[in-house]
């Protein structure tokens, strides 16, 4: 479980970048890669974001929910605005700001996460800025809980923009990592894409075929 838990808050370190589906005889052979019910889509160009952290983030309405249109379809995440105001309103202002639109999972371990945010699609980038905002201490990351992504050298709670959903029964992760909220509808949508990790990548996550955030927009719940 440690060893698990370590792999995944190093997502900036050696993370695989995405590679968008070929042309000519290996259309055939891309095409496979692409789960049942996804479209065939390419990767999409890095998005170079430099936002300042704004002043007074204000949290989202009163139970809102973050609907996630992707390439594999689309689930809904009920946010923690309670547990996690600075997370939230912080996942809110990016949200406004269209930084997750167009870009991709950029890692994808089966039966384990899935993890998009990054504006860059390689695992090493965010908005700009970050905030601070450590977990309950008694936080479990299990299966369709959503929350930030960090590296292990930072500390308890940090958020930029790369999020991650928890695939499996229960990911084994410590309270390290700054709650999101939690899948609503659609998981469906997020076993399909966790069917588009390769196994042979380990917990790289590089993805088989590339699978797209369209837009988030948000909703009140």
């Amino acid at each position: 479980m440690r060893t698990r838990a370590a792999l995944l808050v190093a997502l900036v370190l050696g993370c695989g970048v995405i590679a968008a589906c070929g042309g000519g005889e290996g259309d055939e052979e891309s095409e496979a890669r692409v789960p049942e019910g996804c479209e065939q889509v390419e990767a999409p160009a890095p998005k170079d974001v430099e936002l300042k952290k704004p002043s007074g983030l204000r949290p989202p309405p009163r139970a809102p929910v973050a609907v996630v249109e992707t390439s594999c379809g689309s689930f809904e995440i009920g946010l923690e605005v309670a547990a996690s105001p600075k997370t939230t309103a912080s996942f809110a202002h990016l949200v406004e700001e269209g930084v997750y639109d167009r870009t991709a999972f950029h890692r994808i371990v089966p039966d384990f996460v899935i993890q998009g945010g990054d504006p860059l699609g390689d695992g090493t980038g965010g908005p700009g800025y970050f905030i601070d905002e450590p977990p309950p201490v008694d936080t479990e990351y299990t299966r369709g809980t959503v929350a930030m992504a960090k590296t292990e050298a930072e500390p308890p709670g940090r958020a930029g923009s790369q999020f991650f959903v928890v695939v499996a029964a229960d990911a084994g992760l410590p309270a390290d990592f700054a709650l999101l909220g939690e899948v609503g509808a659609g998981f469906d949508t997020v076993e399909r894409i966790a069917q588009a990790g390769d196994p042979a990548s380990g917990q790289t996550g590089t993805p088989r075929a590339p699978v797209l955030i369209e837009e988030i927009a948000l909703e009140r719940g």
